[in-house]
């Protein structure tokens, strides 16, 4: 259950906001809502959102392996669910989705997807625990621009996560057939038909 209300002070900001977020998901993304009550967190939150957006160097897929066992790592059902549906509609691999948890012992990777995905638990580590060879390893797959990209969606995922587990926020249904398993157990599944378009 949410730590706070979901229903914030109807400023015209926060009722810009609901209404591109209901435009483009269907829905009032509970983060969004959350972090309405304050306009300057909420204004800094949707400026680096659309930076984001613009990243382009890192190949889809591996961006979204990042994010996804970030989330997991830290057991954020609510980026799970979204990560997954937005993902899956990215035109990435659900069964590479489904099986981050069990990323070591699933046959869905490449060799570089594996680095990748050792690397995001390593770098969501407290403190982090990336190894040096590691990091060469990936710089080598990669190139150092993709890298840093690479590094900014961990840590990106991690603000994400850790803002919405703290002000717990749940899973919100965007993914009818999410059923990633998150650390501890957790599980998340979406209800059907939550989005409209």
């Amino acid at each position: 259950m949410a730590r706070i209300s979901l229903d914030p002070p109807r400023t015209l900001l926060n009722r810009t906001l609901a209404a591109l977020s209901r435009r483009r998901y269907g829905a009032v993304l509970e983060p969004l809502a959350a972090v309405g009550h304050n306009p300057r967190v909420a204004t800094t939150y949707c400026v680096l959102e659309a930076g984001v957006a613009r990243w382009r160097t890192l190949d889809p897929t591996l961006s979204a392996l990042a994010v996804m066992a970030s989330a997991v790592q830290i057991g954020c059902s609510w980026c799970v669910d979204f990560g997954y549906w937005e993902s899956e509609h990215g035109d990435v691999d659900p069964r590479k989705l489904h099986d981050v948890p069990a990323w070591r012992e699933s046959d869905a990777y490449t060799a570089v997807e594996r680095r990748v995905l050792e690397y995001a638990e390593a770098a969501t580590a407290t403190p982090p625990t990336v190894t040096d060879e590691l990091a060469a390893a990936l710089v080598d797959d990669l190139g150092e621009p993709a890298f840093v990209e690479l590094t900014a969606f961990v840590a990106l995922e991690n603000l994400r996560s850790r803002i919405n587990a703290a002000l717990g926020l749940s899973s919100q249904g965007f993914s009818d057939r999410c059923e990633v398993p998150l650390g501890g157990g957790l599980r998340t599944a979406g209800t059907a038909g939550r989005l409209a378009g």
